[in-house]
């Protein structure tokens, strides 16, 4: 029978027991938010001492820091591996094609990611409501280069053409997130809305990330005529 704290893997050292620290925090972070969290809660899910918790993280906001940190990670191992072949393209932000192409796997990317990552969903969720008040004080340990390299490349397709006039850049990188984020955090109300329907079945999952796709090349693009040509075969 797995330990507690045991959802990535735990081995008996001080490895294993910083990892199984960091999933007992998430997970309760994830149902409380960070005010709500509490120390003892995190001990008893991890199946360790809390004095053990300050000895390999730290205090609260540490050990919430490096939640993030872990996710921040794979997130920005995740898009290098995927984004860092197509930004590599010089002429993707001046190729209407290659740029669409460029902004559906992008919204694919944060969909599937965020599906893999339903406990990170909810502790965006509490920040939201709390104003980003706990992230704001440890904004500047995470890394900005990924977001300036797509403000970059957004901002070379608005210069040609590709994206509709007055686009930030930024602010419509963080709406793909936020529809992505949003629709799987609703499940629960469209299901309670439409009970014979299965709002979590792989193909409901599936045809949500092509919708929220096609709305967004939609209402970020400018519909170009080589692009009308495209839809009309």
């Amino acid at each position: 029978m797995p330990e507690p704290g045991s959802r990535r893997g735990r081995a008996h050292n001080a490895e294993g027991t910083r990892e199984a620290i960091l999933n007992a925090a998430e997970e309760i972070f994830a149902q409380h938010g960070f005010d709500g969290a509490r120390i003892d809660a995190i001990a008893a899910r991890a199946g360790c001492n809390k004095s053990l918790i300050f000895q390999y993280i730290g205090d609260k906001l540490t050990l919430y820091t490096e939640v993030l940190k872990r996710a921040d990670l794979e997130s920005t191992e995740l898009q290098a591996r995927i984004f860092t072949p197509l930004l590599e393209d010089e002429n993707i932000a001046f190729d209407a094609h290659k740029f669409k192409a460029l902004l559906e796997t992008t919204v694919q990317t944060f969909f599937d990611y965020m599906i893999a990552h339903p406990l990170l969903v909810r502790i965006l969720l509490w920040e939201m409501a709390e104003g980003w008040q706990t992230y704001t004080k440890v904004a500047s340990q995470f890394s900005t280069d990924d977001l300036t390299q797509f403000e970059t490349l957004f901002h070379k397709a608005r210069a040609a053409g590709l994206l509709r006039p007055g686009f930030d850049a930024l602010v419509g990188l963080m709406l793909i997130f936020q529809l992505c984020q949003s629709y799987l955090a609703f499940i629960p109300l469209y299901q309670l809305l439409q009970p014979e329907k299965d709002f979590s079945s792989p193909a409901a999952l599936a045809q949500a990330r092509e919708h929220i796709t096609t709305f967004v090349v939609a209402g970020l693009m400018v519909d170009r005529p080589e692009m009308k040509l495209e839809k009309g075969g």
